[in-house]
């Protein structure tokens, strides 16, 4: 029997990073963009929970990673798509960096993260915003 985990948002990518790189497919030069978003939309998967943050990807969705939020030590938000999506950094006490591409409702999500990794650590985490 596992521990119960409270899911605070679960899925894929937003939606507006797949339809604005396929819009960017009609030239030529931004077809590795589309590539990058169709592979992201069809095998990138976030799970974020009050114990951890999961993120699942890879060629076929075969690699998952696991942080825990006492490794956090900072977090960094970068909006896209005209502040509708954005790309979460998340380093952690080794240096070592997840980033977690367009991400919906970004702002709430990396609040949360660094809310949970301070409660964790007992100190505040680094929130920077530009």
């Amino acid at each position: 029997m596992g521990i119960k985990e409270e899911v605070y948002y679960e899925g894929g990518p937003h939606i507006g990073d797949l339809i604005f790189n396929v819009l960017l497919a009609f030239t030529v030069i931004c077809l590795p963009l589309t590539v990058g978003a169709i592979a992201r939309a069809i095998w990138l998967r976030y799970r974020i929970t009050d114990r951890r943050i999961s993120v699942t990807g890879g060629w076929q969705g075969r690699d998952r990673t696991d942080i825990i939020y006492s490794e956090v030590i900072k977090v960094a938000k970068i909006p896209r798509g005209l502040g509708f999506w954005g790309d979460i950094v998340v380093t952690l006490k080794d240096r070592s960096r997840l980033e977690l591409r367009a991400m919906p409702n970004f702002r709430d999500v990396s609040d949360y993260i660094a809310q949970k990794a301070a409660d964790k650590t007992g100190r505040s985490v680094e929130a920077i915003a530009p």
